[in-house]
């Protein structure tokens, strides 16, 4: 199995952690997105998601939920 990238744009680095979001003026709590983010990335896009009023929680990444 390859290893998850960044979902930074540009970044092709291997994930370390997960940014689990939603919108949600669109959707309920049951409806979640899962952002995949590198060391170096995971803060810029968890406040990227934040300033914007979703709610977002990060968690380290788990290759078995990326199958």
């Amino acid at each position: 199995m390859t290893a998850a990238q960044c979902s930074r744009a540009g970044c092709r680095a291997d994930a370390a952690w997960q940014v689990v979001w939603r919108n949600p003026r669109i959707h309920g709590p049951e409806r979640r997105k899962i952002w995949a983010a590198c060391p170096e990335h995971v803060a810029f896009l968890r406040e990227y998601l934040a300033s914007r009023g979703f709610p977002v929680e990060v968690v380290a990444f788990d290759a078995a939920d990326a199958s």
